[in-house]
């Protein structure tokens, strides 16, 4: 994956091409490949940073799954706007991605939540995530807890846990180059539509 960005040759459909490499990622078996830097901010600017994971992309954004109690997710209901950074150090690629962000649907949530391992979904219900916890003990014991409570049922979606999609309205392509004259290629949105322009590295 040695060659740059071309506008000439760019997909010119920003979900199109970010679909192309995240393929190719994972074809190369990179270990997690959709994992992401999730950025938020306070109302009045404080920001904070972490590793989530894409769970969906296509036309209509990002989505990534969280508890809604979080501080994530607190950031986001007051302050609806985020940035992911993809990063394949193998490929020498990364993508920005910036954008407004609202909750899925609770069928949406529902629907995933009933995809996951069941250690998964017992851990959303055991987890108050972000609140403090006196020891790693309490966490296993209520997951016990839980495992008794669910053994013989599906376990129900929480409904402080579910998902949020972040609409994309700038996405940048960068790929490392000699010289470190690196290419980055940036789709702004234009109406229905998306522009393309070339940054300095």
């Amino acid at each position: 994956m040695t060659t740059g960005l071309d506008e000439a040759t760019i997909d010119p459909d920003p979900i199109e091409q970010f679909q192309t490499w995240l393929n190719e990622a994972f074809a190369a078996k990179l270990p997690l490949p959709e994992a992401m830097t999730l950025a938020t901010a306070t109302p009045d600017g404080k920001p904070s940073a972490r590793m989530v994971l894409l769970k969906q992309v296509d036309h209509d954004g990002f989505v990534f799954y969280t508890n809604y109690h979080s501080v994530k997710a607190r950031q986001l209901d007051t302050n609806p706007y985020a940035a992911l950074v993809f990063y394949w150090a193998q490929f020498d690629r990364q993508v920005r991605v910036e954008g407004s962000v609202s909750r899925t649907s609770a069928e949406e949530s529902r629907d995933y939540f009933a995809t996951r391992p069941r250690e998964s979904q017992i851990g959303a219900w055991a987890s108050e995530q972000s609140e403090t916890i006196a020891n790693r003990a309490v966490l296993e014991e209520r997951a016990v807890e839980l495992e008794r409570m669910y053994y013989d049922r599906e376990i129900d979606r929480p409904e402080h846990w579910g998902g949020y999609r972040l609409k994309p309205e700038r996405i940048e392509f960068w790929k490392s180059r000699t010289g470190r004259l690196h290419d980055r290629l940036v789709y702004q949105r234009e109406g229905d539509g998306w522009t393309i322009t070339r940054l300095a590295p």
